[in-house]
């Protein structure tokens, strides 16, 4: 099979400050201030031409940062992605200004792709109707509910046609209706063998959309494999993660941090 997406050892580190001043004293002296932490670290995993992949990890296992970094939004600290064809990612407000209109954000979106005049203008009213915002569609984007937005940027990224789409949680807000014509969407991208990669809490749509499933654990790789031989098995690790009460939350988590860092020693 023809790779779509190829993650090799990939690594996300970010700088932690205790204020403004921590992070300038960095900047300017040759010590160095602040706390890494590692988002992501030796993250490894191939997706094939027509492949839906699912991400799924309790919060802060890197879902999104692995998505950005996919989508060209962040670069990686170490390691590499290979990707076959364009990328394109949905997140609630991702890459929308807040002081533009919903069609100057279209039309703005559409040229830095590289559409043409007439491209856009054929495009423009698919995507507005699509989006469902009525009059909000020439208000700035700041007036918009994140609904709305999420509205907005998955009318963009679907008629723009990608080879790639990367859906992060932009299906969790707004109402059912739009979310199961987001959903429709999504299926006929499915026939006609796109790749995608989908982000969301919601294992229900996970098990109806996903053919396969990568489970992210505080930035490393848990699993990876067909849906039916992950979802159970992170179903069974949310059971005993409600059990838990914060210490022992905050225990299991410093435990598998420390054990990451390990690995990355070696």
């Amino acid at each position: 099979m023809e790779k779509a997406i190829v993650v090799n050892n990939v690594s996300k580190k970010y700088k932690l400050y205790n204020g403004n001043k921590e992070r300038l004293l960095d900047l300017i002296t040759p010590k160095s201030y602040g706390e890494d932490f590692y988002a992501l670290t030796n993250v490894n995993f191939e997706a094939d031409k027509g492949d839906i992949v699912g991400f799924i990890g309790i919060n802060g296992s890197g879902k999104s940062t692995l998505s950005n970094i996919i989508a060209g939004i962040i670069p990686e600290t170490t390691g590499s992605v290979m990707l076959r064809g364009e990328v394109s990612l949905i997140a609630v407000s991702s890459g929308l200004k807040e002081a533009l209109t919903g069609r100057e954000n279209i039309e703005l979106k559409l040229l830095m792709l590289g559409f043409n005049k007439n491209e856009i203008k054929k495009l423009e009213p698919e995507i507005i109707e699509f989006a469902e915002l009525g009059t909000f569609i020439d208000q700035p984007i700041k007036s918009y509910s994140s609904g709305m937005k999420s509205r907005l940027g998955f009318a963009i990224s679907v008629n723009i046609d990608p080879d790639i789409l990367i859906i992060d949680e932009a299906l969790s807000v707004g109402d059912k209706a739009f979310a199961e014509k987001s959903l429709e969407k999504m299926r006929e991208f499915k026939k006609r063998g796109k790749t995608m990669i989908f982000v969301s809490h919601s294992l229900g749509q996970m098990k109806e959309f996903c053919e396969k499933i990568l489970w992210l654990e505080y930035g490393t790789v848990k699993d990876y494999g067909t849906t039916e031989e992950v979802i159970p098995k992170y179903e069974q690790f949310l059971k005993e993660w409600k059990k838990m009460n914060n210490n022992e939350r905050k225990k299991y988590r410093d435990d598998k941090i420390a054990e990451n860092m390990k690995q990355l020693q070696k």
